[in-house]
């Protein structure tokens, strides 16, 4: 369960923003999306393997980002 302590002369705004950025953090709305649809292991690992050697390069300078 989330708690969001609100402040004296907090509006309630203030507070729905403190809630959804909670919620988005613990990660229930992606778990949900992955279990809509089963994904095999192996397409899990290799998946988890390309995002792995991105970052590295990503690390040691061989991709540069674009900037926004």
């Amino acid at each position: 369960m989330l708690i969001v302590q609100v402040k004296e002369g907090d509006t309630i705004e203030k507070a729905l923003k403190k809630f959804k950025k909670k919620f988005e953090k613990t990660g229930v709305v992606k778990q949900l999306r992955a279990r809509q649809k089963f994904t095999k292991p192996s397409i899990v690992r290799r998946e988890q393997i390309i995002k792995a050697i991105y970052k590295q390069k990503l690390e040691t300078g061989e991709i540069v980002r674009a900037k926004r």
